[in-house]
């Protein structure tokens, strides 16, 4: 036998070598579904939205309370599908099926159960798409691009059997978030997913006027525990005030528990954090039988406790502690999560800081505090209203006035008929307990706070936090601003 012979028959066999290339085919999809195939395909993808059909995806005909996918068949046939999902015969190649929910929701768990990837789930009041998306890049670093997660925000009834959907046969991890707005709506979603580690990122009051207290808040994050797989873990925050109910959840279920934080007793536990010179930190932590020192790119303490919880779920899942450090050194902010933009203006450049895409209590004191760290001529927030308080809404606006003193902000622009409250307690003589008071307008919507910070005038060195719930709209002004000529 020649050398070259003995290498060939020396060749490692993977059991993943003979999984599936293509995400789906036709045969794959009878199966999973029950139903019945019009033509023999092969699939690249999975998408529910016409619009975001891309060449070799399949397109799932969703039937809403207000909107009938079947009518966009067309469209996503001419933007490139191979075929439709559908419950009733068209003019395309398909699949027809009894219910095209049901069918998605088969197609998750048919996706689940032939691949050998260990699967992360990510909940929490704050923060859990920006961890999402550092679990993510640590594992795909680790796994040399073999780590799959859910895209955007799909964290939902539907995004999360969508994104389960898309989990390639041949991924070595997968990284699901999980959200909600009401009671009972994380159980199913971790059902689904059937996680080998579920990860709670902090509990605030986010989505309080449907929940109606942070014990709830705290219990509803906790049902992702159920989901879990035998042998599971559970990685909670041990900061949070709701830790022991967290770990009560958890320890019903007969799970792993693994805390992270500052607190004494936390299994992850933060050591020492140092400020680096690009405005993140230098992290070093205790992980009971070893200690890590890494850099975090992102800037703000909320990003230390995030990347203490990243380094917990990567561990829980099996991977590469070392990959988590390079690639929270290297993360960049997300759209409307974090972004850093250098934008044009009188004299030169200022920062914005794009935080457009959600706001609760605790996320506006988070970045109010970053802000007021950040070196800056002048400092400017751009702050919208927090949607679903319910009866809290004024208290929690009202509050934010003592943060903005605080980090020492320089001018505010509040956005929303909710910021009304804020915008009176900053009128007064003294607005706060360090009897600071910032210059401030009110607008109504996201046009008139872009001429309000036009009128403003940004010059050279200035700092501009926008923030506020994705419903007001701030994202339109963060896009005027950033795609304004240099």
């Amino acid at each position: 036998m020649s050398a070259a012979h003995a290498l060939l028959r020396a060749w490692p066999v993977d059991p993943r070598d003979n999984l599936p290339l293509a995400l789906w085919d036709s045969a794959a999809i009878e199966a999973a579904t029950g139903g019945t195939a019009s033509h023999a395909f092969q699939a690249s993808g999975i998408e529910m939205d016409s619009r975001d059909v891309r060449p070799g995806d399949v397109f799932v005909a969703l039937i809403g309370e207000a909107m009938d996918g079947h009518k966009f068949i067309p469209a996503a046939f001419a933007k490139g599908a191979v075929a439709a999902i559908v419950d009733r015969p068209v003019d395309f190649p398909h699949v027809l099926v009894k219910d095209t929910t049901e069918a998605l929701h088969a197609l998750a768990h048919a996706a689940r159960d032939r691949s050998p990837a260990r699967r992360i789930a990510v909940t929490g009041s704050v923060g859990k798409t920006g961890v999402k998306e550092a679990i993510f890049a640590s594992l795909d670093r680790a796994s040399r691009g073999a780590a799959h997660r859910s895209v955007r925000s799909y964290n939902n009834h539907v995004g999360v059997p969508l994104s389960l959907a898309r989990l390639p046969a041949r991924a070595k991890f997968g990284v699901f978030e999980m959200g909600m707005n009401h009671a009972g709506e994380i159980a199913p979603l971790a059902d689904h997913v059937r996680p080998h580690v579920a990860l709670i990122t902090t509990i605030a009051p986010a989505h309080i006027e449907n929940l109606g207290s942070m014990e709830a808040i705290a219990d509803e994050k906790s049902q992702i525990f159920t989901g879990l797989v035998e042998g599971g873990t559970a990685v909670i925050p041990a900061d949070s005030e709701y830790a022991p109910r967290m770990i009560e959840h958890a320890r019903k279920l007969g799970v792993k528990i693994v805390t992270f934080g500052r607190s004494a007793d936390a299994d992850v536990r933060l050591l020492d954090a140092i400020p680096s010179a690009n405005g993140g930190s230098l992290v070093t932590a205790d992980l009971g039988d070893a200690r890590v020192c890494y850099s975090v790119a992102e800037p703000g303490e909320h990003w230390i406790a995030n990347s203490l919880g990243v380094m917990a779920a990567v561990r829980a899942a099996g991977g590469d502690l070392a990959s988590a450090g390079l690639a929270l050194a290297e993360m960049g902010g997300l759209k409307g999560r974090g972004a850093r933009f250098d934008i044009a203006v009188a004299g030169g450049k200022a920062l914005l800081v794009d935080e457009s895409y959600n706001a609760n209590p605790a996320s506006m004191r988070a970045t109010l505090r970053q802000l007021g760290q950040t070196p800056a001529h002048r400092r400017v927030a751009v702050l919208g209203s927090m949607k679903e308080l319910g009866d809290f809404a004024y208290d929690f606006h009202r509050q934010l006035a003592e943060p903005i003193a605080e980090a020492k902000i320089d001018h505010v622009i509040l956005v929303g008929d909710e910021m009304r409250v804020l915008a009176g307690e900053l009128g007064k003589p003294r607005s706060n307990s360090l009897g600071i008071r910032p210059g401030f307008a009110h607008c109504e919507g996201p046009d008139e706070a872009i001429e309000a910070l036009e009128a403003f005038g940004l010059t050279h060195g200035d700092a501009v936090l926008v923030k506020g719930s994705n419903s007001v709209g701030l994202g339109r002004l963060v896009k005027h601003f950033t795609s304004a000529p240099g």
